[in-house]
């Protein structure tokens, strides 16, 4: 997850958080996060990186629309993200 972008880490937390997610649904809470919007072409180009390495895989709903799933890397690297990020922030 080092080599993420803090966007790209964003993106791998709200998939996490909700089930198979597509591609709207993903930029409505991280507009709401941002405060500001998200445009397509920021999107799904980032997402497409996280396909890319394997930590999200891709489906199609319809032929407009993909969903977006962790994978078993994906889960592990936000586990280990988070065990790092405890490390610092527990007093």
């Amino acid at each position: 997850m080092y080599d993420l972008t803090g966007f790209q880490r964003d993106l791998l937390y709200v998939i996490a958080g909700l089930d198979d997610p597509h591609g709207l649904a993903i930029k409505e809470e991280l507009e709401e996060y941002y405060e500001k919007e998200i445009h397509h072409g920021r999107l799904y180009p980032n997402l497409d990186t996280l396909v890319d390495k394997g930590l999200v895989e891709k489906g199609q709903q319809d032929r407009r629309t993909n969903f977006y799933t962790m994978t078993r890397r994906g889960r592990r690297e936000i586990d280990a993200r988070s065990d790092w990020e405890s490390q610092y922030l527990t007093a």
